[in-house]
């Protein structure tokens, strides 16, 4: 990507972090924009807010970038905040995915800037409120054995008897490291009593809904409910109950999409923690589900240095999930293979010479 001689009409100022949801409005039609529904950065922004960054007011996201390319060429990035260097990421990875759109932000208008991003967050929202839509009943399927019927009934149309108000989806949204079976813990969340904040991670991200203090990664973001979920919204919701094909449907073969992102694993999280709760809409101003912080927490696990190792063993098993033939869904080498033993010669060569390279002259 070439950021360089960006002399765009920069905007004065920049507003505060555009890494959160923006108000609620409709992309206003341009007179340059022959027809705004039609326009390809509103597929791309579908995939992008999916994939890569979800809750953003893309407007603001573009206006702070644009004017942190101009600041950065006598300021270094790493003088920013941390706020502001995860922003100016998710501006390089929206520059970078979509050709021509540095060229078009810097030779346009504040006017054109925001249009652009107002287009980009009209297909990001509008992806989030069609997934939305389709997990709420779907979520149903997927929540006891074939055959097994939800007890007391759960309706597929309304989410008011969801949350913790019912025991099953109670004790998916229970917080890790808290007994959904004690009563008084349960009448707790049900009241309020016990406040739930976003990064209190709810049991069912656990393979088996099964939460282990003493390591806290086994099993995380691992469970059959995000897999179920991950496939409906990526691979077609035919694919769900199917074993994982070559062949590829639905949202990531239209966006030539074949290995998992870490932030298509949080933003289908959100969505499944969305779908189990009581809440009907939503919203940036909810408190009861706090989706924005529950979806920052996970970013921030993903983008935590320290975890590196953790996180790129779950992309692993997740590609192999769902992009089983995608050469990110590595598998290890089998034992005493022709290609096993070619790399235990090439890496023994290896290591003999480097150590004649370090030993010292007698």
């Amino acid at each position: 990507m070439t950021t360089e001689n960006v002399t765009s009409s920069i905007p004065s100022k920049r507003a505060t972090s555009a890494l959160q949801m923006g108000p609620r409005k409709k992309a206003q039609t341009h007179p340059l924009s022959s027809s705004s529904s039609s326009d390809p950065l509103i597929s791309h922004g579908r995939h992008f807010g999916r994939t890569v960054f979800a809750l953003c007011n893309y407007p603001s996201l573009l206006t702070n970038g644009i004017l942190r390319l101009e600041q950065i060429e006598e300021t270094p990035l790493e003088d920013f905040s941390a706020e502001e260097r995860r922003e100016h990421r998710v501006f390089e990875q929206l520059l970078d995915s979509y050709p021509g759109l540095l060229e078009r932000l810097r030779n346009g208008s504040e006017e054109e800037i925001l249009h652009v991003g107002e287009l980009i967050g009209k297909g990001a929202s509008g992806a989030r409120g069609d997934d939305t839509k389709s997990l709420k009943p779907a979520i149903l399927d997927w929540l006891s054995q074939k055959g097994a019927a939800i007890q007391p009934p759960l309706h597929r149309n309304s989410k008011i008897d969801r949350g913790f108000n019912h025991e099953l989806t109670g004790s998916l949204l229970c917080p890790a490291g808290l007994d959904w079976h004690d009563a008084e813990t349960r009448e707790n969340l049900r009241s309020g009593e016990i406040s739930v904040c976003g990064d209190q991670w709810p049991v069912f991200l656990y393979a088996h809904y099964n939460y282990d203090a003493e390591d806290p990664w086994c099993g995380l973001l691992r469970s059959r409910l995000l897999t179920c979920a991950y496939k409906h919204v990526f691979t077609s919701p035919s694919s769900v109950d199917k074993d994982p094909k070559a062949t590829r449907s639905g949202n990531a073969r239209l966006h030539g999409m074949n290995c998992v992102t870490a932030a298509s694993i949080a933003y289908i999280a959100t969505q499944v923690r969305f779908a189990l709760s009581s809440s009907s809409v939503f919203s940036r101003t909810d408190t009861t589900t706090d989706s924005e912080t529950f979806y920052h927490s996970l970013l921030d696990l993903f983008e935590d240095p320290d975890e590196s190792k953790e996180v790129d063993e779950l992309l692993t098993w997740w590609n192999r999930q769902v992009f089983p033939t995608s050469s990110a869904a590595k598998r290890p080498i089998s034992t005493n293979s022709a290609l096993s033993k070619i790399r235990i010669k090439r890496l023994a060569t290896k290591n003999a010479a480097d150590s004649n390279i370090i030993a010292p002259s007698p």
